[in-house]
């Protein structure tokens, strides 16, 4: 086991102060401590060698994210077994290492059986041992946290209230509403109310099977000293740094995306979205918009929402229980009852309403939207804009409008060359062609 969760020595405590882990992967020492087989660490070597040829040891620890001291004793039996030769010198008593006709054939035979080529994978049990250690039930957000969490968009205090508890609960979430009034942007925002980075593996395996984890699509690396030629990282490069991730999906969702995805071509597999989010949240936007019934995707939930685990299945068959460990939010247009069943809302305990903005609001996200396109706020532009073209239609005041119509108006006067302002002409050109497109809301 790599992972460190315990409380440090006294004599680190001021560095546990200060630090926000509270899950920190320990750098390994020697082979056994990675939970690998020096086997399948070679399997790794050779494989990279016959993608580039010929690379240095220290390249190739690079490669596979473990300590060069620690491959030092694998190079060598690759030597001495003929599947490597030293193709020359490199710096600070290293070696370049070149793969012979017999590695080139074990390479080979490597590929064909599983084409995962970069960072040593971690085991299942160690990634189970840090979702515990990092998940967001741990946090308990409070009032402070989320007013900064939502401190550059406008959130009404009755808002905030509403959602504080549900947050802190880290339990399931409905965001529902008219379109337009920021039900995604909350979403997104909420996962900040938890604060810390955390720390997950690149790739994870158990039984045989290779599960990628990181994806640059939902997670945004913290940068870490990493290895230079006379200092080594403090961590288990095999794991990167992240904000808490909040992965967004929308009406693309399908089941098969809830499961380990398997590729039959490489024998690699990707981690399911479940995954992707431990530790943080999982939006799923415009629900009810989705290609399956809004029923098969809750009840493929119902269980994970109520023991906080999940079970999924390998290539090989085997069944395994992952935790599930985020705060799941359903961001809809429609009504929470229209789309699930009792049983299903209770699993949900927090049904929140996002509702049209009040006329001061308006005034208030116009005034921002100025500060964005650099012209000067005119609240009676506003007033104008509302008595001539929202109160005789009948038009909801929705968050969007603002910046959007702001928008249009820019394009407006940077095609014709003129400054841009807040002016009730430029306003009249817009509304049309805007209100065309989204009527009535």
């Amino acid at each position: 086991m790599t992972a460190v969760a315990t409380p440090p020595p006294q004599g680190n405590l001021l560095a546990s102060i200060l630090s926000e882990d509270s899950f920190r992967p320990a750098e390994p020492r020697k082979i056994e401590e990675t939970g690998l087989t020096a086997a399948l660490v070679e399997t790794l070597i050779l494989k990279y060698l016959t993608l580039l040829g010929s690379a240095s040891g220290r390249q190739i620890a690079d490669q596979v994210c473990i300590n060069y001291l620690i491959l030092e004793p694998i190079f060598n039996s690759l030597r001495q077994r003929q599947l490597v030769i030293h193709g020359g010198a490199a710096q600070l008593n290293d070696y370049v290492y070149t793969l012979t006709d017999q590695g080139r054939a074990r390479a080979k035979a490597a590929m064909e059986q599983n084409a995962y080529i970069g960072a040593a994978p971690v085991p299942l049990e160690d990634y189970i041992v840090s979702v515990e250690a990092q998940t967001i039930r741990a946090e308990a957000p409070q009032k402070r946290q989320l007013q900064k969490a939502f401190s550059d968009i406008t959130v009404e205090q009755q808002m905030l209230d509403m959602l504080g508890p549900a947050v802190n609960s880290g339990a399931g979430l409905f965001l529902y509403g008219a379109p337009g009034n920021g039900k995604t942007t909350l979403a997104k925002r909420i996962t900040a109310c938890y604060g810390q980075t955390i720390w997950i593996p690149k790739a994870i395996t158990e039984d045989g099977q290779y599960i990628k984890l990181y994806d640059a699509a939902f997670h945004e690396p913290i940068e870490q000293a990493g290895n230079t030629l006379l200092k080594t990282a403090d961590y288990d490069r095999r794991w990167i740094k992240i904000r808490r991730p909040t992965v967004v999906v929308g009406g693309e969702l399908t089941m098969d995306a809830l499961e380990i995805r398997h590729d039959p071509r490489s024998n690699v597999s990707e981690a399911s979205l479940q995954m992707k989010s431990n530790c943080g949240s999982l939006l799923i936007d415009d629900f009810g918009r989705q290609r399956m019934a809004p029923i098969e995707l809750l009840n493929r939930w119902i269980v994970p929402l109520e023991n906080r685990i999940d079970f999924l299945t390998l290539a090989t068959g085997k069944k395994i229980q992952v935790p599930f460990e985020q705060l799941i939010i359903f961001s809809t247009n429609l009504q929470p009852k229209d789309l699930a069943d009792e049983a299903f809302l209770r699993r949900i305990p927090y049904k929140i309403e996002v509702k049209d903005p009040g006329r001061e609001e308006f005034h208030l996200l116009f005034k921002i939207g100025c500060k964005g396109a650099s012209c000067e706020f005119k609240p009676e532009v506003v007033d104008h804009l509302i008595e001539k073209h929202y109160k005789p239609a009948r038009r909801p005041l929705r968050r969007c409008q603002p910046r959007d119509l702001l928008n249009q108006v820019r394009n407006y006067c940077v095609y014709n060359g003129i400054p841009v302002e807040m002016r009730p002409e430029y306003f009249d050109r817009v509304v049309p062609s805007y209100f065309t497109v989204v009527s009535g809301g």
